[in-house]
C-alpha cells in the first residue's frame, strides 16, 4: 500500500482528499518535497506526482475559476490589438 509519512509522524495513504484539513496537509508535505528536490524517476517522486494530481483534483472541484463574459474577452482582445 502507497502510503507517505507526513509532519508530526502522520502517515497518510495516497487516496482522494476529502477535506480542506487533508488538503492543508497535503500541500505542506508537497512543498517539503519541493524543498528536498525530490526527482521524479524514483518512487519519492512518484508519490509526489501522484499527490500533486489528487491536490489539482481537490482544487478543481472546490475552487472552480469562472468563465469570462463575452464582453470582457473582446475587450481584452482589442486591448490586445491596440
Amino acid at each position: 500500500m502507497n502510503t507517505i509519512q507526513l509532519k508530526k509522524e502522520i502517515t497518510m495513504e495516497l487516496k482522494p482528499i476529502n477535506t480542506k484539513k487533508q488538503y492543508k496537509q497535503w500541500l505542506q508535505w508537497i512543498d517539503e518535497q519541493f524543498d528536498k528536490k525530490i526527482k521524479p524517476n524514483n518512487p519519492e517522486g512518484e508519490k509526489l506526482q501522484v499527490a500533486l494530481i489528487l491536490i489539482k483534483k481537490y482544487e478543481d472541484s472546490h475552487y472552480t475559476v469562472p468563465k469570462p463574459e463575452t464582453i470582457d474577452v473582446m475587450e481584452l482582445r482589442s486591448f490586445k490589438e491596440e
